[in-house]
């Protein structure tokens, strides 16, 4: 692969108390947990020495407070359409009771009732996609964890619905990018958290 073709990181933003619990946490902004704080400089361990043209994160604190503790705060863009997928009535639900209600829900098929539908929420990864291919070298996204799912699969040109098989965990890397050229693109690494098991 040529060394000219940019990448694109993906950090997912570190633990909160909902993610730990396994709530569906969108547009809820909710902070870090000490462990989600710990594993955000974990990330910016990871990444130094790396050299990114453009940082977003999205404007929810647990994204930006991570990009920050990663050590990007004094060049972190907030983009709006990096904030998590909105759940209308399924917030703060853990899937397990969403089942409960509807039996055989997923919500990379059916979206959220009273929230953002797969469909909506596919223009919006790709219209984030069209903005990362515009710029002129690597970029570092701080955001969330099913957002970055849909916009791994839109990367790939496959439909949103695919996001359920690219699972993500808080704190982790994974990047997007090309094989030999632009029209070629890929996955080049995934919900990576090598750089947690490292000391403090």
């Amino acid at each position: 692969m040529s060394e000219t073709l940019p990448q694109i990181y993906l950090a997912r933003h570190g633990e909160t108390a909902w993610s730990a619990a396994g709530r569906h946490t969108g547009q809820t902004d909710l902070p870090l947990t000490d462990q989600g704080e710990r594993n955000a400089r974990q990330i910016g361990e990871r990444l130094q020495g790396l050299h990114f043209t453009r940082v977003f994160a999205s404007p929810l604190q647990r994204a930006r407070r991570t990009g920050e503790l990663a050590g990007f705060g004094a060049v972190l863009e907030v983009d709006p359409e990096l904030v998590e997928w909105n759940y209308g009535d399924y917030e703060g639900k853990r899937t397990t009771e969403i089942h409960q209600e509807r039996p055989g829900w997923s919500l990379f098929r059916d979206g959220c009732p009273n929230g953002e539908t797969v469909a909506a929420i596919g223009v919006r990864a790709d219209r984030v996609i069209a903005r990362l291919r515009a710029v002129s070298g690597n970029v570092l996204l701080f955001a969330h964890g099913h957002i970055l799912r849909v916009l791994a699969v839109r990367w790939l040109e496959l439909p949103v619905e695919d996001g359920r098989l690219f699972l993500l965990g808080t704190a982790t890397l994974s990047m997007l990018g090309y094989d030999h050229n632009w029209d070629e693109p890929v996955v080049r690494l995934w919900n990576d958290d090598s750089h947690l098991h490292l000391p403090v």
